[in-house]
């Protein structure tokens, strides 16, 4: 668990710096109800999808493999906010 959400934040970081032309970047965490909630938001361009690379598709898979559920919210032009929801506890 802890592994998925290292990487959770780091590649959407990455992936704010790299292609998305963020501004800034908040990174938040919580484990409530047996579940560990991580997110990653960003100001920039929005637009990200998983089928576009293999940086998001890595990310669900390894954040389903460890029981976890993967969201993605990324509107053109409205920037992007990755969050994983794993168990805890």
């Amino acid at each position: 668990m802890e592994t998925a959400a290292y990487f959770l934040v780091s590649e959407a970081l990455a992936n704010a710096a790299k292609h998305a032309q963020a501004g800034e970047a908040r990174v938040a965490a919580r484990c409530a109800g047996g579940l560990l909630a991580v997110e990653v938001a960003d100001d920039g361009t929005g637009g990200a999808a998983p089928g576009r690379g293999s940086g998001l598709r890595g990310l669900a898979d390894r954040v389903e493999a460890a029981g976890g559920r993967f969201i993605l919210s990324s509107p053109e032009g409205e920037g992007t906010v990755v969050r994983a929801e794993l168990p805890c506890g």
